[in-house]
């Protein structure tokens, strides 16, 4: 991966992680499907004049049948998912469980588009899963008798991640992210919006929660898609889904911050090992020789497809 690959990497992760603190305080009074059906809503509100101005609402009307696709896969039920998870899961918690993400994105490219896995890649990402299971471990924050359905809900939400980000791979490569992002979220929320209304919570909230339903739709959607695909563009889909090794990090980080959850050594622990696992999952830690090897092979590659 290139530097700036690996900075919007984290850039990513850190407003996802965002993401589960600002659904923690907004899903149990707008409920899920309407908190979602405004996050995505307003993130559409925030990528359709951008990518006015860039001249790509053309592409919109070109590809929307994958566009709806991957909005409902990507968005509208995971989405939905998580959010009904968090009205038991902590913010931290939930997202460690979306650490899970990069496991089936990874069996998915294999079967689907032959994405070739490495040896250093697959123990990378096994490192990581491992340390998703040290960063749990001891955790009490599982309610007895909804926790269990939680959790499947957030699993749930992981598998059609892996499924969403190999068919982007297959059917809007070449598309620009930005058209690819504001199609997922206008997709999102013309399916969410009548379920919305019908499931709109009695009372509307008012007060700060719309701080967290604002900052949730812009920085966490809008302009996290936007590296999101970027980076699905760049180095695929395995790696692109890596990034949610890191979420917990930043995940378990806001949580301890903005809502006094408890931080353990295995918390600690845990996002270290996860941190190593991505480092050998995107190949930021490949063995040198080796990548030079494949960096010849690519530039080989390229040159007879271009006829050079």
């Amino acid at each position: 991966m290139r530097r700036s690959d690996v900075v919007e990497l984290l850039t990513l992760a850190a407003l996802w992680g965002g993401s589960f603190l600002f659904m923690r305080v907004a899903a149990p009074q707008f409920g899920p499907v309407a908190l979602i059906a405004l996050r995505v809503g307003i993130a559409s509100c925030f990528l359709v004049p951008v990518l006015a101005w860039r001249g790509g609402l053309g592409a919109l009307r070109t590809h929307w049948p994958h566009l709806l696709a991957v909005g409902v896969l990507n968005s509208a039920i995971p989405f939905c998912l998580f959010a009904y998870a968090e009205l038991t899961l902590t913010a931290g918690f939930t997202s460690v469980l979306n650490a899970a993400t990069p496991l089936f994105t990874a069996i998915v490219a294999f079967f689907w588009l032959g994405d070739r896995l490495s040896p250093s890649r697959v123990l990378g990402l096994a490192i990581g899963f491992v340390g998703v299971i040290v960063l749990v471990g001891g955790s009490s924050v599982i309610d007895a008798k909804q926790g269990g359905l939680a959790v499947a809900a957030a699993l749930g939400a992981t598998v059609l991640y892996g499924l969403a980000a190999s068919y982007t791979k297959r059917h809007l490569t070449g598309v620009p992210p930005l058209a690819t992002a504001t199609g997922c979220q206008l997709a999102a929320t013309i399916v969410l919006t009548p379920l919305a209304i019908w499931l709109w919570p009695t009372q509307t909230p008012t007060g700060d929660v719309w701080f967290h339903v604002i900052a949730l739709g812009i920085a966490c959607t809008g302009v996290a898609y936007i590296l999101f695909f970027r980076l699905i563009a760049h180095v695929g889909p395995t790696r692109a889904a890596s990034v949610t090794f890191l979420i917990p990090v930043f995940g378990v980080l806001w949580g301890i911050l903005f809502l006094a959850e408890q931080l353990t050594l295995n918390m600690v622990i845990g996002c270290a090992v996860i941190l190593l696992g991505t480092s050998l999952s995107t190949g930021v830690l490949a063995p040198r020789k080796k990548a030079n090897a494949n960096s010849t092979a690519n530039e080989k590659d390229s040159l007879l497809r271009s006829g050079r």
